[in-house]
């Protein structure tokens, strides 16, 4: 087999704060668009006319149906979580109203400031763009604030993800997100510190589709998973956003060959038990993505402690 010539390199910062930048060098035959593609009057189409909402509120009766099929030890161990959890989420619904303590510098530019902030406290992907509204959640559109959008990706620790489905990797799974919320509180004072305001979207009660504005912001592409693939970790994170009025410059989104590699791999495909995942790519609200069948998956995931065999079994997770 003759190599595919290198078409571009991608730098990016090192997974963890202090590690080397590294590159990532793209093959000709793995290119496509940088970002997704989209049509962008069709994706304003559908806000208009068929808003996305929280599964929160439309797939209220299916989060109440999945307690009733837990095994005790999962059960028990939700319980515990949400203990421990549901004081992060209220302090992101109020976030938003604190007033900064700080006297901002409106010459200046912060991105890089936060950026080095965020991966002091243990973020691996950090990128910056405009928060989209296309995407917002129909009752969360009055709650949002501010206009800028800092994308946050925390890494769920491989070896106990490689366990599942297990209740092992349910703690990495439930674990990480208390970790994240309680770091987006430390990093949203930070920025009130800095003079401006801080708004967390918090990772268990989404303002939005976040993952359009992950892409917008140069940390990944979209997986056949329907997940993010960045290129540390693929799917292997928890994502939160938290939006700001500080000054700062917005992200490119890239092309890191992640949706033809997707297309040539499969990996996720044949091995999802719940068969929620398909081969080939569809157009769905403006969006060129492989669509995952919701139906199929749920029962699985609530099932079986999670499943998340398609983020065990991706390469890019690596």
């Amino acid at each position: 087999m003759v190599a595919s010539p290198v078409h571009h390199v991608v730098r990016r910062p090192g997974r963890l704060h202090g590690h080397a930048d590294y590159d990532i060098p793209v093959a000709e035959a793995l290119v496509t668009v940088p970002g997704i593609r989209k049509n962008d009057e069709d994706v304003s189409f559908y806000t208009r006319v068929d808003p996305l909402e929280s599964q929160n509120i439309e797939k209220a009766a299916d989060r109440e149906w999945v307690w009733t099929v837990y095994t005790p030890e999962v059960y028990h161990y939700r319980e515990e979580h949400d203990k421990v959890n549901q004081p992060l989420v209220d302090a992101a619904a109020v976030s938003g109203e604190i007033e900064p303590t700080g006297t901002p510098d409106l010459s200046r530019d912060y991105t890089e400031e936060l950026r080095l902030k965020a991966r002091e406290l243990g973020f691996g992907e950090v990128g910056f763009t405009r928060y989209d509204r296309h995407y917002a959640y129909s009752s969360k559109r009055s709650w949002i604030k501010y206009e800028h959008a800092i994308c946050l990706a925390l890494e769920q620790d491989y070896w106990q993800t490689q366990t599942i489905p297990s209740l092992d990797a349910e703690f990495a799974h439930f674990g990480t997100y208390e970790i994240e919320g309680a770091l987006g509180i430390e990093l949203a004072a930070h920025i009130r510190e800095l003079g401006f305001h801080a708004q967390i979207h918090s990772p268990n009660d989404n303002s939005a589709a976040y993952i359009p504005m992950f892409v917008a912001a140069g940390l990944g592409q979209l997986g056949a998973n329907g997940q993010l693939l960045s290129p540390h970790f693929g799917s292997r994170a928890r994502l939160m956003i938290i939006t700001t009025d500080a000054p700062v410059t917005y992200d490119e989104p890239i092309d890191y060959g992640i949706h033809q590699f997707c297309q040539e791999c499969q990996v996720c495909v044949n091995r999802c038990p719940g068969r929620a995942l398909v081969k080939e790519k569809v157009w769905w609200r403006g969006v060129e993505k492989n669509k995952l069948i919701y139906d199929r998956c749920r029962p699985v995931m609530a099932t079986y402690e999670g499943c998340a065999v398609c983020m065990k079994v991706c390469p890019v997770q690596r």
